[in-house]
């Protein structure tokens, strides 16, 4: 840097020495200054531009290498491959913790449903013991433990949109929601939200619509919701594990299920279940959710930077998912599935009036506050 600052002066004085030597001209000395105090003043100020951003570089590197607080490794559940929506997502709020944290903050990421079902994920979170600090569960999950805030969210056709969802999550309700098993005692707390896009019906018998499903067994999560959900549809709710689901759709145990469209194509349920119909009863509404027992063993520093990467996870989830939706969407039609639109949802909404109502009685005031955030 010190040469180069000296080169480009050293060239401004032979210029200025050749201009005199011509003529000897008052303007042409002046000028030929100039031109040497000018070279002189642009070659000091990169210098000094190029030490301060060295210094900047260095002194970020030192402050990304600094960690903040005690060590702690943070086991974290997914029950969906990396590749996903949620997967990604996960893998970018692991990333971002233990950016921010200069590495006290370890996230050890167990997805493909290696450590059990959501149910069973939660089961043992609720249950003690540390095994599992951090899972990433649809936000319905916390219904069956008395999550009646969290239960709004996965009363079917809430959600108009996309963006009718995002507007509830960056609104002053959302933080209500997520701390509501914390206040209730359950012994977990939610980080942020995400979604992985709509949820939609999958069969294996080919459907053309809403009438073909009546009489189907239809798999769903210990849900009430989702149960007289599928009731109202006319089908016949049934309980399976998530992770024995594609055995049970080619063994003949469910005749269908529901999926967001991602997770439909990544776990090959299109397989052994080739028609999907896009109903989009609910949007998959996701949260990250830590145990009280980790949160209070993090410093106030650490709290804080699971509260950022939260922050930054959920948006990178709000970029991605319904370009990767549009993307599996076409890659599915181009593999010859079975992709039946539905033009007219009021049908839908109809047979699912009586379990909207019946959820949403004892929150009305609050499900209509969601309601009017379109």
């Amino acid at each position: 840097m010190k040469k180069r600052w000296l080169s480009t002066a050293l060239c401004a004085v032979m210029v200025a020495s050749a201009l005199t030597g011509c003529g000897g001209a008052k303007e042409t000395t002046a000028a030929a200054t100039e031109a040497a105090t000018e070279a002189k003043t642009e070659a000091a100020t990169e210098a000094a531009t190029e030490a301060a951003t060295e210094a900047g570089s260095e002194a970020a590197a030192d402050t990304a290498k600094e960690p903040v607080g005690p060590e702690v490794t943070l086991v974290m559940a997914e029950v969906n491959p990396l590749e996903t929506i949620v997967g990604q997502t996960d893998s970018k709020f692991k990333e971002r913790v233990e950016e921010l944290s200069g590495g006290s903050i370890k996230i050890d990421l167990q997805a493909s449903g290696v450590l059990g079902s959501e149910n069973d994920v939660l089961d043992t979170m609720l249950g003690g013991g540390g095994t599992i600090e951090i899972s990433r569960i649809s936000a319905f999950a916390l219904t069956s433990y008395g999550g009646e805030k969290s239960k709004l969210l996965s009363v079917p056709y809430t959600f108009a949109g996309r963006e009718h969802f995002w507007n509830f999550v960056n609104s002053d309700l959302a933080p209500q929601f997520l701390l509501e098993p914390h206040e209730n005692g359950t012994g977990v707390r939610g980080l942020f939200y995400g979604e992985e896009g709509f949820r939609h019906f999958f069969t294996v018998k080919e459907i053309t619509g809403l009438d073909d499903l009546k009489g189907m067994k239809l798999r769903v999560s210990n849900d009430p919701i989702m149960n007289g959900m599928v009731e109202g549809l006319g089908a016949s709710p049934t309980v399976v594990s998530f992770n024995e689901l594609y055995s049970a759709l080619q063994t003949g145990v469910v005749d269908g299920a529901e999926q967001p469209i991602a997770n439909y194509k990544s776990n090959a349920f299109q397989e052994v279940a080739p028609n999907l119909i896009l109903d989009g009863h609910t949007l998959g509404a996701i949260q990250v959710i830590i145990t009280d027992e980790a949160w209070d063993k993090l410093t106030p520093e650490q709290q804080d930077i699971l509260m950022q990467a939260g922050k930054e996870a959920s948006e990178f989830n709000r970029q991605i998912s319904e370009e990767a939706e549009n993307k599996v969407l076409e890659e599915l039609k181009a593999d010859g599935i079975n992709v039946i639109e539905v033009d007219d949802i009021t049908p839908w909404q109809e047979a699912c009036k009586d379990i909207i109502n019946e959820s949403t009685k004892d929150n009305a005031e609050l499900y209509q506050q969601i309601l009017d955030m379109k």
